[in-house]
């Protein structure tokens, strides 16, 4: 027997399978709670940079320093996951009359998400590295090979998003198809 309905049932499937992005809420509350251990952690941080500047060498001072633009720079990137991921896969957040809307998010979609999140991953990569560095003496050869590679690894793959990003833009451009 055929469904008297078939359009009805179509409309009710579509609207539960659109309604199922509001699942990823909870994600995004949980990574608002991780930032919030990273706030933690970065006063910690500061605390010990503060109470004990006055026995530190100076690349203990550094890696210190360096630890806590490390927790900065991926609190940053938790933000560019909360906010842009639910703007691009959840709901419009609707800032475009506030005052402090980020610059980017008015033009965020899943590609520039990945772009500008694989920077954020070069430049946490980048503070590991250099810390490796300052620290070289108390690491294995294999160990600093192994943050290099990985290193590498990310700037290539961030490369290769952002140059497949450009190629599908100037693609949907000459065909003018509006899809991000």
């Amino acid at each position: 027997m055929s469904d008297p309905h078939p359009l009805a049932s179509r409309n009710v499937l579509g609207s539960v399978i659109f309604m199922s992005r509001w699942l990823q809420a909870p994600l995004y509350l949980g990574l608002i709670v991780a930032q919030g251990v990273y706030v933690y952690q970065f006063m910690l941080e500061l605390w010990h940079l503060v109470s004990s500047a006055s026995r530190l060498t100076e690349n203990e001072l550094m890696l210190i320093v360096l630890g806590l633009i490390d927790v900065v720079m991926i609190a940053n990137l938790l933000i560019m996951v909360i906010v842009g991921g639910y703007e691009t896969f959840v709901s419009r957040l609707n800032l475009q009359s506030h005052p402090d809307e980020p610059e980017w998010l008015s033009h965020v979609n899943a590609g520039v998400l990945k772009v500008k999140l694989a920077t954020a991953l070069i430049g946490i990569s980048s503070i590991h590295l250099l810390q490796t560095f300052i620290n070289a003496e108390n690491k294995t050869p294999t160990v600093i090979t192994a943050q290099v590679v990985i290193h590498l690894t990310f700037v290539a793959s961030a490369f290769m998003m952002a140059w497949t990003d450009r190629i599908a833009s100037t693609t949907r451009a000459v065909t003018g198809d509006p899809a991000h």
